[in-house]
């Protein structure tokens, strides 16, 4: 079949390659009365924290669930939130068909070391570049950083609806008050620190926090790190 010629007329679209920063929800039960209650029990009363960012659902810990999944409530529930599912992995064959029917594209599983190039026992590589990105600057409502392969320095203040993200440790030299996820890709040993706590969300290779309610008067508005203990958030002051 021919396809016509554009001629001269201006195009009015390109296509283009992109990349898009996730937020991944694994996903431990198939029920949704208990993710919505655990969602409530974790995220609080407000819906507005994560503001239309794009959703990954992970459903590898769910994988041989007899349990059917309610993809449309679930899709439902995380709008409800201000969450936008757009992708989900580590399903099932009948688990990704359902999730495909309901809207949601299918992503391939997270990825390990190829059988066929990896030796038996495969040395640990480092991914993370020893090179911090350094903002100096404040971040306004409604900017982000990325990140990505390294830790992140922040001189300036990081305002709410800020969103300041790295693959590594987070570290804000004034009041951090948007949200702050370090470990994005899933390092269970990332940090945060700050020398003001006052973030809206914080979250540690995707385990998140609110704020609402308030942090303890220890850690408000004080220097004070975040870190990761199995699946808890620990916030503790840093002592000079």
């Amino acid at each position: 079949m021919a396809l016509a010629s554009p001629g001269n007329s201006p195009a009015v679209f390109d296509l283009k390659s992109a990349t898009l920063t996730l937020v991944a929800l694994v996903v431990k039960s198939p029920h949704l009365s208990e993710l919505a209650e655990q969602l409530k029990a974790r995220l609080g009363p407000s819906t507005e924290f994560f503001n239309q960012d794009p959703v990954l659902i992970d459903l590898a810990h769910i994988h041989d669930s007899p349990d059917e999944i309610d993809f449309r409530g679930l899709i439902e529930l995380l709008l409800n939130y201000s969450m936008v599912p757009v992708a989900v992995r580590g399903g099932s064959p009948a688990q990704m068909a359902a999730a495909q029917a309901a809207g949601l594209c299918e992503v391939p599983p997270q990825e390990g070391p190829s059988p066929a190039r990896s030796p038996a026992i495969a040395p640990p590589v480092a991914l993370r570049s020893s090179v911090a990105m350094v903002i100096d600057r404040p971040l306004r409502s409604g900017q982000q950083v990325y990140a990505k392969g390294s830790d992140l320095v922040i001189l300036a203040l990081v305002n709410h609806g800020a969103e300041v993200i790295a693959d590594g440790s987070i570290h804000v030299y004034a009041p951090l008050r948007g949200k702050a996820i370090a470990g994005a890709t899933g390092d269970v040993n990332a940090r945060i620190f700050t020398t003001c706590m006052e973030p809206e969300l914080i979250s540690i290779a995707g385990i998140y926090q609110t704020t609402d309610p308030p942090l303890p008067l220890e850690v408000r508005g004080k220097p004070a790190q975040v870190r990761l203990d199995g699946d808890t958030l620990i916030i503790e002051p840093i002592k000079g």
